[in-house]
């Protein structure tokens, strides 16, 4: 068997393209396949015949190619893997193409697993947990946060991009994102719309000590950065941390970078604002990383835990006029108002800073914070597409 290197290797880029585009459609509509496929199968298979059964499934309900290519494929597959299983392959392959019309299933809640519907419907009703799992169903497009946001007019107009009111480009075309103009040069970063805004609840950061928790793989470094912020970066993998060497290295701004575990290091000195982007479910990711939905459910309970402990040593390291910012980029309450609610609640003199007068800020602030999902959108903003899900809230000292 080739491994997945050697693979990638062999296949051209058009493949490869090909190839990522069909195993991200499967995971999009995974919960749709899987029950169309138990309707047509007494025992489901064992991998790899079940993965090869999954992409068939999808090019033929959903995808483009023609369906005696989609079987034939699926076909070769099983006679290479698993020979005895290629007449079930067969079976199943043509029934699909002969019965079922592309598209015929409702898009409902199938396609995402119980462990992530069931607190979406607590936290934010069926019709929004519907319509979260229809906005997953549509490959997000690409947006770049801007080193200098006075040149977004300009860059827009080279890149082909769309200038979206909350200060971020979206990319209207695709290509590789290392050769286009302003990368090389480090103009800009790749940055979700959504990630680009909670740092804007820090205010005005030009010479301030500030510090980036769990810092890699470092887009909000950046963003403190590019605002003219003395940074310090740590996060305790230095794997990801080299990703953020990168960028620095490529957008030429200046980071001080830590490798550190936070409940170990001690700063020599308080810092006037701290950022920390805590480890999550990263659920709100789920238009960028399909495959999160299917993975092995993360432990609520203990990332929770983590995030309070993470707020509670950030704020020991807060000057006394600072700033705390919070955020996860995940969709669920547990992670986010409810996280933010119990600092609060075993924090007295801890309040929530003055939301900013900000019209970018402004659809998604409410009295607990700043929370973007994939199914909103401002209806003042028509036609320009989702956000992932995030949440964030600024704290700062009422009392000593």
């Amino acid at each position: 068997m080739l491994e997945e290197s050697t693979l990638a290797a062999s296949l051209s880029a058009s493949e490869r393209a090909e190839a990522h585009s069909l195993a991200d459609l499967t995971l999009r509509r995974l919960g749709q396949i899987d029950a169309l496929l138990a309707g047509l199968i007494e025992r489901r298979p064992k991998p790899p015949i079940l993965h090869a059964l999954r992409l068939m499934a999808a090019e033929l309900a959903f995808g483009a190619r023609a369906p005696h290519a989609a079987v034939d494929c699926a076909v070769r597959i099983a006679k290479a893997r698993a020979p005895r299983m290629a007449g079930l392959v067969n079976a199943v392959g043509r029934r699909l193409a002969q019965e079922q019309a592309p598209g015929d299933f409702a898009a409902d809640e199938t396609n995402m697993p119980d462990w992530l519907t069931r607190p979406l419907r607590w936290d934010w009703g069926t019709e929004t947990a519907t319509a979260l799992t229809v906005a997953h169903l549509v490959p997000p497009p690409i947006d770049l946060t801007l080193r200098a946001p006075a040149d977004a007019e300009a860059l827009a107009a080279e890149l082909g991009a769309e200038a979206l009111p909350t200060g971020s480009l979206r990319l209207t075309r695709g290509g590789q994102i290392s050769a286009l103009p302003g990368f090389t040069a480090g103009a800009w970063w790749v940055q979700d719309a959504a990630a680009a805004l909670p740092v804007r609840l820090l205010g005005p950061l030009e010479g301030k000590r500030v510090l980036d928790l769990c810092a890699a793989p470092g887009a909000k470094t950046l963003q403190l950065a590019a605002a003219g912020a003395q940074v310090t970066a740590l996060d305790i993998s230095e794997r990801r941390l080299a990703r953020l060497e990168e960028n620095l290295a490529r957008t030429g701004l200046t980071v001080e970078i830590v490798a550190a575990d936070a409940f170990e290091w001690q700063p020599e000195a308080p810092f006037e604002a701290i950022v920390v982007d805590a480890p999550c479910s990263a659920t709100g990711t789920l238009r960028h990383h399909p495959d999160l939905a299917w993975r092995k459910p993360p432990d609520l309970a203990v990332l929770t835990e983590l995030q309070s402990r993470l707020l509670a040593r950030a704020w020991d390291w807060l000057a006394p006029e600072g700033r705390l910012l919070y955020c996860t980029c995940s969709l669920l309450r547990a992670e986010g108002e409810d996280r933010a609610a119990a600092f609060l609640a075993a924090r007295p003199e801890a309040a929530l800073a003055p939301l900013p007068h900000d019209p970018a800020l402004a659809p998604f602030l409410s009295p607990t914070g700043l929370r973007t999902r994939p199914d909103l959108w401002p209806a003042q903003w028509p036609g320009q597409g989702g956000l992932d899900g995030f949440f964030a809230a600024a704290f700062e000292r009422t009392r000593p």
